[in-house]
């Protein structure tokens, strides 16, 4: 227990990890009974060897059979089409040398899937979203499967990806794992700006030209989105749970820093296998107290409401058990840190000029809202990670990061926060349970009761929306978008339409069972619903003009009805699945009938 730890945060981990207890020990019997003693390819018998190191230079095939140095496999989700994922065209080569420099080997284990929700938004593909993160986390298996590996480096970053190699080098969890990321790309067209364009697109007030212009201003370069979406806030998680080298989230790609850091995190992972004196496994990294980082470090940042469905199922994967409450409970105690677009007008490249992790850091476990007795890549203790990297003579090297905010309007300190809470609530009432981000609304907007309008897709909402039917106080429902249903796809696309409408003047919220998207913003939104209206869930059952009452300050998802009547009513049928679905979703039919609930993460691993 940390010496400063705020009592109710060490009471909220208590009571995980007593919910955990038989699903950690299992986990943890099984992870310690997959470690090995020497090189693990020295299990191998010689015909296995053969083919695993068939492909190798030479020099390194024959440290693989004479040595027992280790050896490093890399995962990456490199493709040249998406720009965070681009950067890592090079990084085998880069982690190959540098395993060479520091007595080791590296293979690429295999590729992963990446895709992109800035491309699929609103399209067909976007249904394959979620549930790629369980390819990940499965491709992520296969490739460890050859079992001649003494530690992982997982290149990863933008939404889906992380969390899925994360769930998928848990099931390796007696391997030592580093996450080397890419970075945010530089800057471009400020946020303000792209919002306005954005909204002046979507009442007809400029053409599609203009439009792309804005948006290729926006994304313009090799990294990742700068907005504080799904993508950093991986990055943020990455760091705040120790599986980051110190300081790594936010350096620009293609810079000498971020090789420098990059061939650093190699020596690291050389250091750290069972071959070595400073073993550390990633099961003994990823534990209850890691996981209340990562929503310690969700709340402070006001980061993407992907994670409520994401750290569930990471948790679930090493045998921990989390749920909406935690994360409800938790964002009541964590203050909001930083004002990060959507949460404010700067971005991911300002928030690290400012001070970035190592201070965030510095001043949630000064504050005694972390768990600092966890393990890191680094070893024991999280104040390893208050560190930043600087070059010296090509090589990073690290010191003590800055203990005050160099742009007071981006980071904030404990003692005089952005907002006392964390913005990221639980609603529960007779239409289900959600969750709702509030650190971009306005408090104004925290509470609106309107009449209800339904929706069974989301074109059909815009459709609606530019014949002028939404110009009016109305709690729009878009329902049939759960995990079960079509895979959840995110809904970010009717934005601007509900932006334009709350510009207006009018009273408007979003309730759905779908996911919104990392840049949940100015329009208050219950999202996630669970049970989903393909389930029975209370959302099948709403019909257009039904009062209803968003409530963020209360916790409340209510219907003005009479619940016998409500109950009674039958729920509307509708299958966005009745067709022939094509586009490759008829492959995850299996996926949408087997996962669990939203709450559970959507997974499509674990028992129900």
């Amino acid at each position: 227990m940390t010496d400063n730890l705020n009592p109710k945060l060490q009471e909220i981990t208590d009571q995980i990890a007593k919910r955990s207890k038989e699903t950690r020990e299992a986990y943890l019997s099984l992870t310690h009974s997959n470690r090995r003693n020497g090189p693990a390819r020295s299990h191998l018998n010689a015909g296995n060897q053969a083919h695993a190191y068939a492909g190798c230079a030479l020099h390194d095939k024959n440290i693989l059979v004479g040595a027992k140095w280790p050896n490093i496999g890399i995962i990456t989700s490199y493709n040249d089409m998406l720009s965070a994922h681009a950067p890592y065209a090079n990084y085998p080569d880069i982690i190959k040398q540098a395993a060479r420099d520091n007595g080791a080997t590296a293979q690429v284990a295999g590729g992963v899937p990446a895709m992109c929700d800035g491309v699929t938004q609103g399209k067909d593909g976007m249904e394959l979203s979620l549930f790629s993160r369980d390819v990940i986390a499965m491709s992520t298996a296969v490739s460890l499967s050859h079992d001649t590996y003494d530690a992982g480096l997982y290149l990863g970053i933008c939404d889906k990806i992380v969390p899925g190699l994360l769930i998928g080098a848990l099931q390796f969890g007696h391997l030592p794992a580093i996450f080397v990321p890419a970075g945010p790309m530089p800057s471009g067209l400020p946020n303000k700006e792209k919002i306005r364009i954005r909204q002046l697109f979507a009442e007809g007030k400029i053409g599609r030209d203009e439009l792309l212009k804005a948006e290729m201003e926006s994304y313009h370069g090799q990294g990742t989105c700068t907005f504080y979406g799904t993508a950093n806030s991986n990055q943020m998680l990455m760091e705040i749970m120790g599986l980051h080298m110190p300081g790594a989230a936010f350096i620009n790609p293609g810079t000498p820093l971020r090789e420098a850091v990059t061939k650093a995190t190699v020596k690291r992972a050389s250091e750290i296998t069972t071959l070595g004196d400073s073993y550390i496994p990633i099961a003994e990294i990823v534990d209850e107290k890691s996981i209340v980082n990562a929503i310690v470090g969700l709340m402070a940042t006001g980061g993407s409401t992907n994670h409520a469905l994401h750290i569930p199922a990471i948790a679930r994967a090493a045998g921990v058990i989390v749920n909406w409450d935690d994360f409800d409970a938790i964002s009541k105690l964590t203050p909001l840190l930083t004002r990060i677009y959507p949460n404010g007008q700067a971005d991911v490249n300002h928030f690290h000029a400012a001070g970035g992790m190592g201070l965030l850091i510095r001043e949630l476990l000064d504050a005694g809202l972390l768990h600092e007795d966890v393990n890191t890549v680094m070893g024991r203790g999280l104040r390893a990670h208050t560190q930043e990297p600087v070059l010296k003579d090509g090589v990073a090297i690290w010191r003590e990061g800055p203990v005050e905010s160099q742009d007071k309007e981006v980071l904030f300190t404990a003692a005089s926060p952005a907002s006392k809470d964390g913005g990221l609530s639980v609603l529960d009432g007779k239409l289900g349970r959600s969750v709702i981000k509030t650190s971009a609304v306005k408090p104004k907007h925290h509470k609106v009761t309107a009449p209800a309008r339904v929706f069974n897709t989301q074109n059909s909402m815009i459709e609606a929306f530019e014949a002028g039917e939404l110009d009016k106080d109305v709690v729009v429902i878009v329902r049939y978008q759960g995990p079960s249903a079509n895979g959840m796809p995110e809904l970010h696309k009717l934005t601007p339409s509900l932006g334009v409408l709350q510009d207006r003047g009018f009273h408007v919220a979003l309730v759905t069972d779908g996911r919104m998207s990392g840049a949940s913003g100015k329009i208050p939104a219950a999202i996630h619903v669970t049970p989903e209206a393909s389930q029975g869930g209370p959302l099948s059952r709403i019909q257009d003009g039904d009062m209803v009452t968003l409530d963020a300050t209360t916790g409340v998802l209510d219907v003005d009805i009479d619940p016998n009547i409500f109950e009674a009513r039958p729920s509307v049928s509708f299958n966005p699945n009745s067709k022939v679905l094509g586009f490759g979703r008829d492959l995850f039919g299996t996926f949408r009938q087997a996962c669990l609930s939203a709450e559970e993460g959507a997974a499509s691993f674990g028992v129900k």
